[in-house]
């Protein structure tokens, strides 16, 4: 790992502050290389362009051994500056206490389990009112000891707490109280108590008002907000108005030079590829009806699914299309995906359907859009990532059950109907977010 690894035997190395420190700021996220997914490249790519424009990026983290990611990607190991500094700690890992299956690693607390069991049932209830907000706080007295030491030795004055998981967050809070003076920034990339998946733990009446009462302590004692989306900031200045002022919203975006030495190939065979996780909250029913059709009218069309699609998305898929022209390909490392997506003609982008979907905005979008390959979105028409498809002219978006639209769509783009409109999509540079981002810390 070409990561500088800090411990304790630095101990030592305290130094009082100085003025010259003041451009240092503590970046707490428990996502971060090995684990992969659009967390991890969120910090990991600010981490990367931050000093380009005057900040010293300082990260703290979970040392992988005690770590619990629904995925890993070693391959993004390599994007970690040198000069870098990273503290690791340990965590108790309150997963792995009452999941049996010591092999599975749950992704978002085990809410892409589709078990349908009483001992699933179980779990889920144990997750969602006994480890509140999240079982990954197990991280967190770890990681406030080992960040009081790096505040006093480093001079830090702005930290931010980056989530999901939203237990980080209160680290900041406890972090704040301590150290009063210092800024601290909550980055909020999910709902909290309003994620699309939090019935399925089955929280009770007290869990979650317990959990909602941590949310707002978090948006009332942070001294700045960032969100990803319009519709997410405002969902959560409608929990506490007066952060209104000191909200702003951050998309995530793409690397250009993740792109880079990767080529742009169109196949012999029309290909529809979706790159991500595929839980029963996609509905792709409807998708599947609109390609069964168009295959029944002569149009030969590819099927690729590239990530984990859950064992009911699958039966769905290969029964509705008869098992043909479909290709299932397990969880690949970052550039293989992008290669993936640059060997298709269409790209799918399912938001999950969910009364909040409005602000949900999936981190591969801007990956998929920096390809200029069209885009087809299943989801609301009026919700974030809608409208950024729509202003960038890099796709379409329809109702999950609109057969005739999604017809429509894929016909003109097979018959080479629709392009795009040379979108410009050099405002989701990760370089230049990143300059946004340190605007915003001064």
């Amino acid at each position: 790992m070409n990561s500088q690894i800090q411990n304790n035997s630095r101990a030592e190395a305290s130094t009082a502050f100085t003025a010259s420190t003041a451009s240092k700021v503590l970046i707490i996220t428990y996502y971060w290389p090995p684990g992969s997914g659009a967390g991890v490249q969120r910090w990991l790519k600010f981490s990367k362009y931050l000093p380009e424009f005057g900040w010293e990026p300082v990260i703290l983290t979970v040392d992988p051994q005690y770590a619990t990611y629904p995925s890993t990607d070693l391959s993004l190991e390599n994007e970690i500056s040198g000069d870098l500094k990273i503290f690791r700690t340990k965590a108790t890992d309150y997963f792995r206490l009452y999941n049996r299956d010591k092999n599975k690693i749950p992704s978002a607390g085990f809410a892409s389990d589709d078990n349908k069991s009483l001992i699933s049932k179980v779990k889920r209830f144990v997750r969602g009112n006994f480890f509140i907000p999240d079982p990954r706080r197990g991280w967190n007295k770890f990681a406030f000891t080992q960040a009081c030491k790096i505040i006093e030795r480093e001079g830090i004055q702005h930290i931010v707490t980056t989530s999901p998981p939203h237990s980080t967050q209160l680290i900041g809070l406890k972090l704040k109280k301590k150290y009063p003076y210092i800024k601290w920034i909550a980055d909020l990339r999910d709902p909290w108590t309003d994620i699309y998946y939090y019935n399925q733990f089955y929280p009770t009446f007290i869990s979650t008002a317990i959990d909602r009462r941590y949310e707002k302590s978090v948006l009332d004692g942070a001294d700045k907000i960032i969100t990803v989306g319009k519709s997410l900031r405002e969902l959560f200045v409608t929990k506490s108005p007066q952060i209104d002022n000191k909200t702003i919203i951050i998309t995530n975006g793409y690397d250009e030079e993740d792109l880079k030495g990767i080529r742009s190939v169109i196949p012999l065979n029309f290909t529809i590829s979706y790159v991500g996780t595929l839980s029963d909250a996609y509905p792709i029913g409807g998708f599947l009806k609109a390609v069964r059709e168009l295959r029944s009218d002569g149009k030969d069309i590819y099927l690729r699914f590239i990530g984990a699609v859950s064992p009911s998305s699958r039966d769905i898929i290969r029964t509705t299309l008869a098992d043909s022209g479909i290709e299932f390909i397990p969880y690949v490392e970052h550039p293989e995906a992008l290669r993936q997506m640059l060997s298709s003609n269409l790209l799918l982008l399912i938001i999950p359907d969910h009364v909040s979907n409005k602000s949900i905005i999936t981190g591969k979008i801007f990956e998929y859009m920096a390809t200029g390959k069209p885009i087809l979105c299943l989801g609301p028409q009026n919700g974030d990532a809608a409208c950024i498809l729509k202003e960038a002219g890099s796709g379409n978006t329809y109702d999950y059950y609109d057969i005739e639209g999604l017809k429509f769509f894929i016909s003109q783009t097979i018959n080479g109907e629709y392009s795009i409109r040379n979108p410009d999509t050099t405002a989701f540079s990760r370089r230049k977010i990143a300059g946004r981002l340190a605007d915003f810390l001064k």
